[in-house]
């Protein structure tokens, strides 16, 4: 078995952790101080196509793999772990708009995600139930106007900074 990149998997490698070492890393220990992470930084991992790594092309994802994607979070760890986790987060939640939204909620949604235009964060972590999925314990319901929940959630990477909350 070949376990040797791909001449475009080198590529998205030099771009990421070009990206990092210029934008990133000069920053990084201001912005874990200050506890945020600029929107236009983002926007510009966005236009990369770091805002929808394995989300479909139809609304603005650049269809990678799995391996890209780690390729990509590890190229921007060497700048900022916490960059990188972010980012990460982020697409995992725009991965889930796409495989589980509507076409309505995927065409409204994920060229903002993609993009980075808007921001999206991940609410698993609970208290008394950590980040184990299967012991959580808020609940959605069903009412005349939508959903409701119930519960209480802690920990939320950029739950106050996020645009779009996904639970």
């Amino acid at each position: 078995m070949d376990f040797a990149l791909t001449s475009e998997q080198d590529a998205i490698v030099e771009m990421a952790t070009q990206f990092g070492e210029e934008n990133i890393a000069p920053h990084a220990l201001k912005w874990e101080g200050a506890g945020a992470i600029p929107k236009e930084l983002l926007q510009s991992a966005g236009k990369l196509g770091f805002g929808g790594i394995y989300v479909s092309g139809d609304h603005g994802g650049t269809e990678l793999g799995r391996l890209d994607a780690a390729l990509i979070f590890e190229a921007l760890s060497r700048a900022c772990p916490s960059v990188a986790a972010f980012i990460s987060i982020h697409n995992m939640c725009a991965w889930m708009v796409d495989r589980f939204g509507s076409d309505q909620v995927r065409e409204a949604r994920l060229p903002d995600l993609c993009s980075f235009k808007k921001v999206a964060s991940y609410c698993l972590t609970e208290p008394g139930s950590g980040s184990d999925a299967a012991a959580l314990r808020t609940k959605a319901g069903r009412n005349n106007s939508g959903y409701v929940l119930n519960g209480t959630k802690a920990f939320i990477s950029g739950g106050n900074f996020s645009d779009l909350h996904i639970g």
